[in-house]
């Protein structure tokens, strides 16, 4: 106890590090907002939804060889722009704000930090400068248990097939796997479980569409019968180099959640100063301003959150599974109760079809399942926090001080 006192004392008379965007980010923000706006409009959206594919693959080699959006986090020596996950952040909160149409949880979300944490090869550079260039796209064929790796359960199998490979088994659930061009698949092989590329219209390949809530987040069930496919990290590797996936995606799921919730606000708000109820604007009856008052908080608090996990995955400062899931259970839940709270703070116009509202809606359920529900990884805080921490091993967690 004398330690822990003594800690609390250091940290309050320690100067605070306040976290702000650069001007090259902000600059950034500016940039992706413009395209966003330009490309990613609620007309533009509700067709591309609807669309096979289901996004513009113009613009999408725009967002990767004209702005650089896809690879900001990649280095250059491996075709990105060279900066950091806080780049990629900025970039993804602008396009959640827009519920931008594009296989981007399977490319930017999991592929390219796959690729990226993956040793060098002549298959994993070939296909991660194609990925950052926006010239292919690519879904994660791997399952999760709340946002982490779990190899029982992995059910494709991986035969060895003279220098190269065939892969066979389901995957289910699969986002992004009806547009992609490259799967990246988790297989069981003669030495362990390995991640191998597929490419998505080869032979033995076939993927099978589901009927999902949000229409601008695809999935689809993924069968493998004998498809040729080309290792990326072989057993020795590719453990840590999903769960870095993983805990990239969960991190940058959590920015693009506080994006869409920054954006359901905005429109709760503006309703509230525009829509007349006995002569008076209904955002100044008392009620609605605490429900609006009720959603910035959740909304700050959320926002802290992801780009705490952003920050923490770019300089290592605290142990990544942990911030990850801080951040998974603050946002999913966040802006699941936004966009509910925003469609009672319109109305019944925030219950038509009409409204943009119910995209948002649909968003926010089905990212609360996505890498792990939020009651999971409360779980899974309790678990890295008080069941296996010790006195000797305590969770990383930075103190937030300069040097």
């Amino acid at each position: 106890m004398a330690k822990t006192a003594d800690v609390a004392e250091t940290l309050a008379n320690e100067p605070r590090a306040e976290f702000m965007f650069t001007d090259e980010q902000q600059q950034l923000l500016s940039a992706v907002r413009r395209f966003a706006a330009e490309n990613f409009d609620e007309t533009t959206v509700r067709r591309l939804m609807e669309s096979d594919p289901p996004f513009d693959p113009k613009a999408w080699n725009r967002l990767g060889g004209e702005l650089g959006v896809l690879g900001l986090s990649v280095s250059e020596a491996d075709g990105g722009v060279g900066g950091t996950l806080v780049d990629q952040a900025v970039a993804v909160e602008e396009l959640g704000a827009a519920l931008a149409c594009g296989p981007i949880f399977g490319t930017v979300y999991l592929a390219i930090p796959a690729l990226v944490a993956a040793s060098a090869g002549p298959a994993r550079d070939e296909l991660l400068a194609e990925l950052v260039e926006g010239r292919r796209t690519a879904a994660f064929a791997v399952p999760d248990r709340s946002g982490a790796v779990d190899a029982s359960l992995v059910d494709v199998t991986a035969t060895p097939s003279g220098d190269d490979w065939t892969l066979t088994g389901t995957v289910h659930g699969v986002v992004d796997a009806g547009a992609a061009d490259e799967l990246l698949v988790a297989a069981i092989g003669p030495d362990g479980v390995g991640l191998f590329a597929v490419d998505a219209a080869g032979a033995g390949v076939e993927r099978t569409n589901q009927l999902t809530v949000d229409q601008t987040r695809p999935q689809a069930v993924v069968t493998l019968s004998a498809a040729p496919a080309r290792l990326l990290a072989g057993p020795d590797e590719a453990e840590r180099v999903v769960d870095h996936a993983f805990q990239v995606a969960s991190a940058l799921l959590a920015v693009e959640q506080v994006g869409a919730a920054q954006h359901m606000l905005d429109v709760a708000v503006q309703y509230a100063k525009e829509r007349l109820q006995f002569g008076r604007p209904i955002g100044s009856f008392q009620a609605v301003k605490h429900r609006l008052a009720d959603m910035m908080v959740d909304l700050e608090h959320a926002r802290s959150t992801a780009y705490h996990a952003v920050w923490a995955l770019t300089d290592g400062s605290d142990d990544p599974a942990l911030a990850a899931s801080i951040a998974q259970a603050t946002c999913s839940a966040a802006f699941s109760r936004i966009a509910a709270d925003a469609i009672q703070t319109l109305g019944g116009i925030g219950f038509t079809w009409e409204h943009q509202a119910h995209l948002y809606f649909k968003r926010s359920i089905v990212d609360a399942a996505l890498l792990g529900s939020a009651e999971e990884h409360r779980s899974r805080v309790a678990e890295l926090v008080l069941d296996t921490a010790s006195a000797e091993k305590p969770p990383r967690v930075a103190d937030g001080t300069r040097g």
